[in-house]
């Protein structure tokens, strides 16, 4: 068995931006980050933990699909055994997807919820007995304008995040007095992520009028949030630009 040497933050959806913006804030801030895609993005995983390791931080990289039942479970355990106690635990997972209701099949639905909601469950019913046994942790979900408002064209995101949202409120009232501090963040706004590079010409225009969210910048408050005291934790925070519409 490895010898346990650090504490662990457990990144579900550490993609290139903001995914990979909170990894590299909570391995700055002292923890062992275990980031975590699906086994075909494996190799940019690894490209992030060895960047992360260049830096003189510890990072693993883990290819695990988050919709696997027995795959979370086992995943889990591993880093509990052989890495360390995990701490922090940061349910990142996006499944944005625009289709008319007419056009969202069965299908997509299902893949949507499974991606956005039904994995944020893994994750929390995995990681909890661990962290009650200590009483102490931090979960963290990422939501989105849809977790609180249905738009047009988004009714499987929609669904998705809303039910993520329902997940993380009753996640917080059940471990919250368990010494589990349990945090919904509402990213309200563009994140200046290579998605949106490429589908608004005028990024770099909103980037200079600060009008569009750094994911550095997103990836400070999640760590802000972990070391909040116990007297005074936030359950819900919203995070937009200052020129974004309500």
């Amino acid at each position: 068995m490895t010898e346990i040497q650090k504490h662990v933050a457990l990144i579900v959806g550490a993609g290139d931006d903001t995914g990979s913006a909170i990894a590299r804030a909570f391995a700055k801030d002292g923890l062992h980050v275990c980031v975590v895609r699906r086994p075909a993005r494996l190799d940019k995983l690894k490209v992030l933990a060895a960047s992360l390791n260049k830096d003189g931080y510890a990072a693993s990289a883990h290819g695990v699909d988050a919709r696997d039942e027995t795959a979370m479970a086992e995943l889990i355990i591993d880093i509990e055994t052989n890495i360390g106690p995990i701490d922090v635990a940061v349910f990142n997972i996006g499944a944005n997807v625009k289709y008319d209701i007419s056009k969202t099949t069965p299908r997509v639905f299902r893949k949507v919820w499974e991606m956005a909601s039904f994995a944020g469950f893994l994750m929390a019913h995995n990681v909890a007995p661990h962290m009650e046994k200590r009483s102490r942790g931090t979960m963290i979900f990422t939501g989105a304008t849809a977790s609180i408002r249905g738009a047009a064209g988004f009714s499987a995101f929609s669904a998705a995040k809303h039910s993520l949202r329902a997940l993380a409120q009753s996640c917080a009232r059940e471990l919250g007095p368990k010494g589990v501090h349990v945090a919904h963040v509402i990213i309200d706004g563009a994140i200046d992520s290579r998605f949106i590079r490429e589908m608004f010409p005028q990024v770099d225009d909103m980037r200079e009028k600060d009008l569009i969210l750094n994911p550095a910048h997103i990836a400070d408050n999640y760590v802000w949030l972990h070391h909040q005291p116990r007297d005074s934790w936030t359950f819900e925070l919203d995070l937009r630009p200052y020129g974004e519409k309500w």
